[in-house]
């Protein structure tokens, strides 16, 4: 059986082509709603956010082979905790990682933390919207919040808990966009214009997580950009397709399709 670490569309699709590779498959993902879809296209699924150790744990009992990371650029802990994992039960780990992208903008800084995003946000005026989901929405709110220049919208998935921690950290409900993506540049336009934003913040999440689309509308708008980078982590050899990761798992973990081609040559 394969670990998956999954969550977001594309590792969605590539635990379907791990399966139809001929693997039995478990995927782990941090919400209930990412459980529910790889439930509804017939993927084993477990909830819920795992440590190193808890993963061996799983490992074990369900006699993992291998550890398939394709979880979301920007989940670090997922992923660190992976690869321990993976060397504690001495299993293979294998990353897959939605490609990069890069822009030209003379309006963009790119930053390499959220931090460094918060710091950079609040030497500026205007209008800033926050288009980084809501993990790191403290960051923000302790640096930005009560500044006398600055308006923050903060955009997030229409979840519960989300609202509730905005409440918590004392957001303004006028500037919460409860609303989930993927959005086209056109949807993106409007809502910078309906809100007079100068400032956008987001992350090079990829191209799969729409980020040219926010970069392309707030470039037409003359919208001032701070773009985070991924974070640095070691992952060991990074695929970017679905062909390459399916190549690297059958040199690592051979498929039950691949025992009976094996069983039926002569």
């Amino acid at each position: 059986m394969i670990l998956a670490l999954a969550g977001t569309s594309d590792a969605r699709a590539l635990a379907l082509e791990i399966k139809q590779a001929g693997y039995n498959i478990l995927t782990t993902v941090v919400t209930e709603n990412a459980a529910n879809e790889m439930k509804q296209a017939g993927i084993d699924v477990q909830a819920g956010r795992l440590t190193d150790e808890e993963m061996v744990s799983l490992i074990q009992a369900r006699g993992i082979q291998a550890i398939v990371d394709a979880s979301h650029p920007f989940a670090e802990e997922a992923s660190k905790n992976a690869i321990s994992a993976a060397k504690l039960a001495n299993i293979p780990y294998i990353r897959y990682e939605r490609e990069s992208q890069t822009f030209q903008y003379e309006k963009m800084t790119v930053v390499e933390s959220y931090e460094e995003a918060a710091a950079a946000a609040a030497t500026k005026t205007g209008v800033v919207m926050l288009t980084t989901g809501s993990k790191t929405l403290q960051v923000f709110t302790e640096k930005l919040l009560g500044l006398p220049d600055i308006r923050l919208i903060a955009r997030m998935l229409p979840r519960v808990d989300n609202m509730e921690k905005c409440e918590l950290l004392g957001f303004p409900q006028k500037n919460i966009v409860a609303i989930q993506g993927p959005f086209t540049r056109e949807f993106d336009q409007a809502l910078y214009k309906q809100y007079g934003v100068t400032v956008m913040i987001t992350k090079e999440s990829g191209k799969v997580g729409s980020v040219d689309e926010k970069v392309e509308a707030a470039k037409d708008l003359g919208i001032e950009i701070i773009m985070i980078g991924r974070p640095k982590i070691d992952y060991g050899t990074v695929y970017s397709n679905f062909s390459d990761v399916i190549q690297a798992l059958r040199k690592a973990v051979p498929s039950l399709l691949d025992e009976l081609k094996k069983e039926h040559t002569f």
